[in-house]
């Protein structure tokens, strides 16, 4: 028996890397796979059979898989995903939003079309790919039912030369907030990840800055350390977790501290002066200085 017996998963992005993984570990544990992937270079050019691979290989291990081919930047691209799932396996259950790209350039550097390429991937594509499934879920009330998300350090902290990265992935936090709101009615969970895995897309960024990566690196860093997250959130023992951001790679998990109001200050009988805002606004500080020390210590990796 598996965690995902009789369930169907839509994977997206899944012909190389972290959603290969995610793919090959939901079929290993009884799910029905749609496998996804446009099958292009890194930056979304080009086009190749990657996710047909993918779908053969979970065939060949004796689970059940197709394979999907179309853009998620795309509404049809979207709405055919629900569609391979319907002919293929008659239903839809599971959607891992994992489809990206990357255009790295500094802000000085970044054209239209390296923005608008990484924001169409990324969040739009998330937006492609819930639609359709969440009217789905709405209209067959289809109960139980899962959305995983994928954001990234980038957009949650900040990265230097990935201001169209940065602000998608920021973005899709956004969005799995609220999509998590108007889906709980279904019993259906969004959640994001937040992943620190080495791959095609990540592997160049450490070699342009001049750094070596070792093969007990890419065993220790690769992309199959974020699998198993996803697996278990699809699975019922995340019934009641929902809207929250898992950060995991290298042997590690984590949950992120949501935004949240740290202190404030209210003047009922009229409006702040500056003088006023000279006095509270270092109090302000000093008391989200003093909130991000507890988490850092809070969110020290505890060694199993």
């Amino acid at each position: 028996m598996g965690r995902l017996d009789d369930k169907v998963a839509v994977v997206t992005g899944s012909g190389r890397g972290i959603g290969r993984e995610i793919a090959l570990l939901m079929a290993s544990e009884g799910a029905k796979v749609v496998a996804n992937d446009l099958g292009g270079n890194t930056d979304g050019t080009g086009g190749g059979s990657i996710a047909e691979e993918v779908a053969q290989e979970i065939r060949d291990a004796g689970g059940e898989a197709v394979s999907n081919t179309q853009s998620v930047a795309e509404v049809a691209g979207g709405e055919s995903l629900l569609q391979s799932a319907l002919d293929a396996f008659g239903g839809m259950d599971i959607l891992i939003n994992n489809a990206g790209i990357l255009r790295d350039r500094t802000i000085y550097n970044m054209e239209e079309s390296d923005w608008d390429a990484v924001i169409a991937v990324h969040l739009k594509g998330h937006y492609c790919c819930s639609r359709p499934f969440a009217k789905y879920i709405r209209e067959n009330n289809r109960t139980g039912c899962r959305i995983i998300n994928f954001s990234s350090v980038s957009g949650l902290f900040g990265n230097f030369g990935q201001a169209n990265y940065g602000a998608a992935k920021a973005g899709i936090a956004g969005f799995a907030r609220v999509l998590a709101l108007e889906l709980a009615k279904y019993g259906c969970t969004v959640n994001t990840i937040s992943p620190g895995a080495l791959t095609r897309m990540t592997i160049p960024l450490r070699e342009n800055r001049g750094e070596t990566i070792e093969e007990k690196e890419l065993e220790q860093g690769g992309p199959q350390h974020v699998a198993p997250i996803c697996v278990w959130l699809a699975g019922k023992e995340a019934a009641s977790i929902t809207s929250e951001i898992f950060h995991t790679g290298r042997g590690g998990v984590a949950i992120m501290q949501q935004p949240r109001v740290i202190r404030q200050f209210h003047k009922s009988n009229g409006t702040l002066t500056l003088g006023e805002l000279d006095g509270l606004v270092p109090e302000l500080l000093d008391a989200k200085r003093a909130n991000d020390e507890a988490a850092r210590k809070s969110g020290a990796p505890i060694e199993l």
